[in-house]
């Protein structure tokens, strides 16, 4: 059993709010016809409401569809786009495919950022989008992000960091516009259950999606399946570990069939909170 003591809480504001969303609408308002590479995940939504409101038609949002993005993200994707009244552009991007990112080595991030954005890239000329943006924020810059990386290689810009937003800014800017993502919880794709130097397979990677949608359809909210071999360790949020523990034989029974004959538990621990 492994549990790290933690909370998943986040500060709800912090001063000169207004004074970024102000620079962000300033920012995005002065830029040409906009794409912005899209998940679903509460940053880019924020950066595609944001690049809306101030570019309206001129902003589309790109999204990269892979078997590292389960089929639910997809469609909730899908569909929040669609409730923003933006356009959406699906584009397959084939990581899987390129050694570089399939033996996942430390630098696997920056090999599936550079799938997205060269694809963006491509659709971004053939449509006369003059700029490419994603949505990092300040807290990423604590991390070592190749895909930030990445970003730089292909010049795609980063409004939100670039006026100073944190995570407390974008969940608060969803908040205050209504935004259906604004406490959703950080999320990543499948690949990042699959230790560094174990080699991504779509096997896997089916594996990891389809473990977590029967632990998410027994109402958990938070959660990680991590994929180790015959081992699975599944990460909740603190507040929910007391009900995996007592669920541990139920959720044995059911992870089983995919391959896992042991099952751990453990608190999910988001990054930001990982380096307080």
């Amino acid at each position: 059993m492994r549990s790290v003591p933690t909370s998943t809480t986040e500060p709800a504001t912090r001063p000169g709010f207004r004074d970024r969303r102000a620079r962000l609408e300033a920012l995005l308002g002065g830029l040409e016809r906009l794409a912005v590479a899209f998940s679903g995940g509460v940053d880019s939504s924020v950066l595609l409401h944001a690049g809306r409101a101030a570019l309206g038609e001129d902003c589309t949002a790109v999204l990269a569809d892979s078997p590292s993005l389960p089929r639910s993200e997809l469609e909730e994707a899908r569909a929040l786009a669609a409730g923003l009244g933006a356009r959406l552009v699906v584009v397959a991007t084939e990581e899987l495919d390129d050694p570089a990112y399939s033996r996942n080595a430390g630098d696997r991030c920056y090999h599936c950022k550079s799938a997205l954005f060269e694809r963006m890239r491509a659709w971004a000329r053939a449509h006369g989008h003059a700029t490419l943006a994603f949505g990092e924020i300040t807290d990423d810059l604590l991390d070592d992000r190749p895909g930030a990386r990445a970003a730089a290689d292909f010049g795609v810009r980063a409004p939100l960091r670039e006026v100073g937003f944190d995570k407390r800014d974008v969940r608060r800017y969803a908040r205050e516009v209504g935004l259906p993502v604004a406490a959703k919880p950080a999320s990543a794709c499948l690949a990042s259950r699959i230790p560094t130097g174990t080699p991504v397979t779509r096997e896997l990677l089916a594996a990891v999606e389809t473990a977590e949608a029967l632990v998410r359809a027994r109402g958990f909210r938070v959660l990680r399946v991590r994929h180790h071999g015959r081992r699975a360790l599944l990460e909740v949020g603190e507040s929910e570990l007391a009900r995996a523990r007592e669920l541990r034989s139920e959720l044995s029974g059911v992870l089983e069939p995919l391959g896992f004959d042991e099952l751990d538990l453990g608190v999910y621990t988001p990054p930001a909170l990982r380096r307080r």
